[in-house]
């Protein structure tokens, strides 16, 4: 028999693996990680089982607006969960703003990981004044409340910006700001792990063959610092994405032509008593469900994870 045969996937050595073994054990966890399946999978193939394209005003008929869900009596077929004012299916308009809100949201992390990793990974390594430049810097973020900040990087982009190109680059713009706000967890928990890993043989043993810093900290520091950086991300994720919804609700987010949840929450927010409850309700319950998802894995990960817990 071939060895390459013999050899085990990598779904099998991870489910044989102690964190295999906690995620099959842990209802919570694999509950959560088969809804946030189903709800990414639906959201970046929403062209293809939405009913209706809501950015397309070809499909969008006026003389179907404020329509209830399919099982109230006035419902009608295909719109399952109502429309809006516009005419526009409340579903379609649920999965296209989740594949905003969920783009947003990874793009954020990634960008405040790559920026929080590489802060604590200078300010651990080289120390002295440069660390304490660093994290005075990281406080002076942390003494201004999140939203604040975040709203306050926004209105500062947005206004350097020409008015043409706002709405194009409202995405990007959210992202930025909502990783200049997030940033510092990254680099005090990888700062806290790079003080440690210098301090060890193998990296004595690079400085002293004249090993740059810069591959010290990428191919030797880094790989040993990278599971609180994963567990972080997991649960500033839930975090990151509620920041967009938030920011959108307030109205310095995604504007009505780019809709993300936190847009549709805000647009149905002002017909909530008039009737059309469900333009309200069913974006909420939805960016609710993905916040729920995401914050019982980062919980059950940061657990499973943590060596004086098995």
């Amino acid at each position: 028999m071939p060895a390459d045969a013999a050899k085990p996937s990598r779904l099998r050595r991870f489910l044989d693996s102690d964190v295999g073994w906690s995620f099959r054990q842990t209802p919570a966890a694999w509950l959560s990680a088969l809804v946030l399946t189903i709800l990414v999978l639906t959201a970046l193939f929403c062209p293809l089982i939405a009913p209706q394209n809501p950015h397309d005003l070809a499909q969008v008929f006026i003389d179907k607006a404020e329509i209830p869900p399919i099982w109230a009596p006035d419902g009608e077929w295909p719109f399952l969960l109502g429309t809006d004012p516009q005419g526009r299916d409340v579903l379609s308009a649920i999965l296209y703003g989740t594949r905003v809100s969920l783009i947003i949201g990874f793009s954020a992390v990634l960008v405040s990981m790559l920026i929080g990793v590489s802060i604590g990974l200078a300010a651990g390594f080289y120390g002295g004044r440069i660390d304490n430049l660093l994290m005075r810097l990281g406080d002076t973020v942390l003494s201004i409340p999140t939203l604040l900040m975040a709203i306050l990087v926004s209105a500062i982009f947005r206004e350097l910006l020409p008015p043409s190109l706002r709405e194009p680059f409202a995405a990007a713009v959210l992202v930025l700001s909502i990783s200049l706000t997030n940033w510092v967890q990254y680099a005090r928990t990888v700062r806290a792990s790079t003080m440690v890993e210098r301090r060890k043989e193998y990296v004595l043993a690079a400085r002293i063959i004249k090993v740059p810093a810069g591959r010290i900290m990428r191919q030797h520091i880094l790989p040993n610092t990278l599971t609180p950086v994963m567990v972080a991300a997991t649960l500033n994720l839930g975090l990151a994405i509620l920041s967009e919804a938030t920011l959108s609700f307030l109205g310095v987010g995604m504007p009505i032509t780019q809709p993300s949840l936190g847009t549709l929450i805000r647009i149905g927010n002002q017909y909530l008593f008039s009737g059309s409850w469900w333009l309200v309700v069913f974006p909420s319950l939805q960016l609710g469900l993905i916040v729920l998802s995401v914050n019982l894995l980062g919980d059950w990960l940061r657990d499973a994870l943590n060596p004086k817990l098995r």
